[in-house]
């Protein structure tokens, strides 16, 4: 079976599209190279469930405003399902909580999220720049890093409500008219929540979108993580439940069919670049030094920081693996090897 899509052209940012009897596409824009995020919503009759709910910047909040009074017929909005933890995704949970919803997460992302967006800082601190040349940041931009402000979640996202109800593996839901069952991928977010309807629908978020990889990053949180590892897992046992007549509904670009071979491209995007880096390490280098292998050109300043923390989740996997050895430099940086 082939990648197809049911829509060539997404929704303008704002505006919402019917996808399926009771599923509606929002598309909300995000001030970033990817320029927007996917917001469903689903009619539960006397209400609506929101599938996220982008990042509070910009125009957003007046677009929320315009859709809940327009296309959403001043119904409220009773549940919000969040996928994940970033940002873009949670940017208005507490939100909507605030005004009476009741907000369903998984443990780990709900932790995450409320963490990172009660951590205001003002600038990276020593573990932070430790981090950042340990992975061998190019020199120009971690000298910036120690001055600069960091991406600090509190700036895009909304206060998090205290409490929340607990996704799990295996539930069961019923939204839209519809009976679902959540599944939790790994790799691009820990406890990412995915939601499968008995008739087709896949709600994806970030675990699977098309025609662009989700990025999957080692952090200061956790530096010896290995992401990439429960990546691969996920899509491997993804795979068992995909069907050729599923409608997959991504967090970012179009929804699509072919859950089948776009798991399969995932999974040899990321096998290939790994053979290439066991090419290239056959010298000791950094992971700044090995971005260009495996992402096949030069990385630009402003998409530098998520190639490096996804450099260096290709590095911890192979290293996990006890393929590559990693040594500490006087200069501060890891160098990697095969054995």
């Amino acid at each position: 079976m082939k990648i197809t899509y049911p829509w060539e052209a997404p929704p303008e940012n704002g505006s919402v599209r019917e996808v399926a009897d009771g599923v509606l596409w929002l598309r909300l824009p995000l001030p970033m190279a990817l320029d927007h995020v996917n917001v469903y919503v689903l009619d539960d009759g006397d209400g609506w469930t929101l599938i996220d709910t982008g990042m509070k910047w910009g125009k957003v909040p007046a677009m929320w405003q315009s859709v809940l009074d327009g296309p959403l017929k001043g119904k409220p909005v009773t549940r919000v399902m969040s996928t994940h933890h970033h940002p873009d995704h949670i940017g208005f949970n507490g939100w909507f909580v605030e005004r009476g919803a009741q907000l369903f997460s998984t443990r780990t992302a709900f932790i995450l999220g409320r963490m990172l967006t009660l951590d205001d800082q003002d600038t990276y601190n020593a573990e932070q720049i430790a981090f950042y040349r340990r992975a061998g940041m190019r020199e120009d931009l971690w000298e910036a890093r120690k001055t600069d402000r960091p991406f600090n979640f509190a700036d895009i996202v909304h206060p998090l409500p205290l409490g929340f109800t607990r996704l799990s593996p295996g539930q069961r839901l019923t939204m839209a008219g519809r009976d679902w069952t959540v599944r939790i991928g790994k790799g691009h977010a820990p406890a990412h929540a995915t939601f499968w309807s008995d008739d087709g629908l896949v709600l994806s978020g970030d675990q699977v979108i098309p025609s662009i990889s989700s990025n999957i990053g080692v952090y200061p949180t956790e530096p010896e993580a290995n992401p990439l590892q429960d990546w691969l897992d996920t899509c491997r046992a993804f795979q068992d439940f995909a069907q050729d007549d599923q409608l997959i509904l991504p967090g970012h670009k179009v929804p699509f069919r072919g859950l089948a071979p776009r798991l399969q491209q995932l999974i040899e995007n990321h096998e290939s670049a790994l053979d290439r880096m066991r090419d290239a390490l056959k010298s000791p280098l950094t992971c700044g030094e090995v971005l260009e292998t495996i992402f096949k050109r030069t990385v630009k300043d402003g998409e530098y920081g998520l190639a490096l923390v996804e450099g260096l989740a290709h590095c911890n996997y192979l290293w996990h693996r006890e393929e590559v050895t990693r040594t500490l430099g006087d200069d501060g940086m890891y160098r990697w090897q095969m054995r």
